[in-house]
């Protein structure tokens, strides 16, 4: 009889933005698939997601991978459900319209390497400030690089772990990196993305650091962090028209603050009009434009308006879930006019 680990994660009722949590339960004999993972549950009145006089939620599990980091283990991403089996208020992934995986998703994820005793980022000085900004992107060397050690080991167990992981780099400021997951399906790319997440999370803590999902954590004249959202379905990928790209595009303009709304906790602290963002009450969109709400890639111009789109407004603390639910809702609407 083998003994297996399973480590079910799922994101409590924190407000404004949702944390990991995570238990192990011990199964005999598991199959590796998430069809033979059973239903769990856990004390939400200990997550903000229930009161003591009737404190059960359930978790639901929606997509399994192995644990590189532990023998017979498992990583199990849940949905939280009601008592009743219905999608708690918190469950972002419930509503995400795609079941036929029409829409891909690719997230750029940023985030900050934090050293939690000092409150700074990973390669600050104690006193002062490193540098400025200029040679910390894409870099190497002492000097430059802060924590590869931490960001090549995430990497490998991503990889080991089945997660769709298509890139790293240092990124802008001090102690700031990025990774980068793509997956065909709404739900799919938000499961890997949180379950990447998680790995970041425990693999920075044996190194005695934490991550810093905030978008503006350092003020003054350092780049934020976001999560760049890239997405198509069959009508971007097969369009051959820029006025396909036109509509869809101008669909998001009305709707430009119900999209802010679940694009991050203190987003306005970054989207300023500066570092590359667009300002957080103004929307624009332009080919190759890091400044636009909405960049179209030159890649989709030249292979004739076949391609994807990147919403670059969504925060580095946003949930993927929602992020993902929002635009699949809106390019839904654009479609209507498209067809007519």
């Amino acid at each position: 009889m083998i003994k297996s680990k399973l480590e079910y994660i799922w994101l409590d009722g924190t407000a404004p933005t949702q944390g990991l949590r995570s238990k192990t339960k011990i199964v005999s004999n598991f199959s590796g698939n998430v069809e033979d993972c059973p239903m769990w549950c856990f004390d939400g009145s200990s997550t903000q997601q229930a009161e003591g006089h009737s404190s059960d939620c359930l978790l639901k599990p929606v997509a399994c991978f192995p644990d590189p980091a532990r023998t017979n283990g498992y990583l199990v991403m849940t949905e939280v459900l009601n008592p009743d089996g219905t999608p708690h208020i918190t469950n972002g992934r419930a509503l995400i319209d795609d079941d036929d995986n029409d829409f891909w998703f690719g997230f750029e994820q940023e985030y900050f390497l934090w050293n939690p005793s000092a409150n700074l980022p990973f390669g600050f000085p104690e006193a002062g400030y490193p540098r400025p900004q200029g040679p910390y992107y894409c870099s190497v060397g002492a000097t430059n690089a802060y924590g590869r050690e931490i960001i090549e080991e995430h990497l490998d167990l991503c990889l080991e772990a089945g997660i769709n992981v298509e890139g790293i780099n240092a990124e802008v400021a001090t102690g700031q990196w990025e990774f980068q997951v793509f997956s065909k399906g709404a739900k799919s790319a938000g499961d890997q993305v949180w379950i990447a997440r998680y790995l970041l999370e425990r693999t920075a803590e044996k190194y005695g650091l934490s991550v810093n999902w905030h978008p503006k954590p350092v003020k003054g004249d350092w780049n934020g962090s976001g999560m760049h959202a890239n997405f198509s379905n069959s009508t971007l990928r097969e369009a051959g028209s820029k006025d396909v790209y036109d509509v869809i595009c101008q669909a998001f303009e009305p709707v430009k603050h119900e999209h802010i709304e679940v694009y991050g906790a203190d987003n306005h602290q970054r989207l300023t009009g500066a570092h590359e963002t667009q300002s957080i009450d103004k929307f624009s969109y332009g080919v190759s434009d890091r400044g636009a709400s909405i960049r179209i890639p030159i890649g989709t111009v030249e292979n004739g308006w076949r391609g994807w789109l990147e919403d670059r407004r969504p925060a580095s603390n946003a949930d993927p879930y929602k992020v993902a639910g929002r635009i699949i809702k809106t390019v839904k609407t654009a479609e209507v006019a498209v067809m007519q």
